[in-house]
């Protein structure tokens, strides 16, 4: 009997061992569970880092590799400019000897005062063979009303792009962006539109879009054209417009100093100066280095006149009439000489609500981009050749 309860004792502590070691392996088990979860964790938390850390670099590239292009763009431009200074210089160098310090500003405006006259006299020679002048104003259609009295409205000149451009006032720094005429008709106000910050204010309803550019009118102290390229969202160039005492190109529009526009042969400049206020000037300008070409002094008076477009070289002023909601064009002038007022047949336009502030000729689409008292407009036109006048 004692043998037994020995036995009996030894196979409950054997039990009580065995069951302590099994105690032991699960805790320990549980414990490098714990520890295998814990790396689970840890190593799914440092994968999602990995991952946004690689979004970050590829992002950080993609933003280099912009600013690189940029950077680019702008020391090829910056290049140009300073080869276009470099020339200037070196010509001004051999038209001027060593002259005492005195009189070197005497000699530089003399010369700056020749090379006006002389791009004024210069023979104008055509760059394509665009021979159509306006015959008449086939309709109007009012697409929206959105924004202030005056500003400016168009297309790609180029036919580059389907965009449509909204400069809304007459000293602003910001365009507002439709993809497409039917976002803009179909827009509650501007709620369709993004934003196209500009580094500068525009001054007036002068401005254009050619090519993927954004020219603008720019005033400080000087009269300065701005190239800003709408892909990249930086200026490509900008010049300062050789001629002093400007005054508003158009009567009745007094905001504007300077009017661009593009037309089948590049783009021109309509201004007004001092030295020949009652009428209104014309330039055409290189659309790549904005260097000023040539120059006219026109016959067309900037009294009574609310705007003006080109077409085919042909400078066509807009006036507004003593006839209620009436305006004609009034005044023409052709650079090449085949058109004159007298000539073409006073082109009168549909009824509208104010004075127009801008009109712009699109030479894709043979249409007017017309503001009108915050109406957008646009006006189809019917050509004809000039030799049939």
């Amino acid at each position: 009997m004692r043998g037994l309860l020995i036995l009996l004792s030894l196979a409950c502590l054997a039990n009580a061992q065995h069951q302590a070691l099994i105690d032991y392996l699960e805790r320990r088990l549980l414990a490098i569970e714990d520890r295998i979860s814990l790396w689970h964790e840890q190593i799914t938390r440092y994968a999602s880092e990995l991952r946004e850390l690689k979004q970050q670099m590829v992002s950080q590239l993609e933003n280099l590799d912009k600013e690189k292009e940029t950077l680019r763009t702008s020391l090829d431009s910056m290049g140009s400019r300073v080869d276009r200074v470099e020339r200037e210089l070196d010509y001004l160098e051999t038209q001027n000897g060593a002259q005492p310090c005195v009189d070197v500003d005497d000699k530089l405006i003399e010369q700056q005062v020749t090379l006006v006259q002389e791009k004024q006299k210069a023979k104008y020679f055509k760059l394509t063979d665009c021979s159509d002048m306006i015959s008449s104003i086939k309709a109007m259609k009012i697409l929206k009303r959105v924004g202030g009295p005056k500003g400016m409205w168009t297309k790609d000149t180029s036919g580059a792009s389907k965009k449509i451009y909204i400069f809304n006032g007459t000293a602003e720094d910001t365009i507002n962006e439709f993809a497409s005429v039917q976002d803009l008709t179909r827009s509650q106000g501007f709620s369709l539109s993004s934003d196209l910050k500009l580094p500068s204010p525009w001054s007036g309803t002068g401005h254009v879009v050619h090519n993927n550019q954004v020219y603008y009118v720019s005033r400080a102290e000087e009269i300065t054209v701005v190239k800003f390229d709408t892909r990249n969202n930086s200026v490509t160039d900008s010049a300062v417009f050789p001629l002093q005492d400007h005054v508003p190109v158009y009567g009745l529009t007094s905001e504007t100093l300077m009017d661009l526009a593009v037309d089948e042969e590049g783009l021109w400049a309509i201004y007004a100066t001092r030295q020949n206020e009652k009428h209104i000037s014309l330039a055409k300008m290189d659309a790549n280095s904005l260097d000023v070409e040539q120059m006219w002094d026109t016959n067309c008076p900037r009294e009574n006149a609310e705007a003006a477009f080109v077409i085919c070289g042909t400078l066509y002023v807009v006036y507004n009439t003593k006839q209620p909601g009436r305006s004609r064009v009034q005044c023409v002038f052709d650079v090449n000489d085949m058109v004159t007022t007298e000539e073409a047949a006073l082109i009168y336009f549909p009824k509208r609500y104010g004075s127009h502030s801008s009109l712009k000729y699109n030479p894709q689409e043979q249409l007017l981009y017309a503001w009108d008292d915050g109406y957008q407009i646009l006006y189809k036109l019917v050509m004809k050749k000039k030799l049939e006048i």
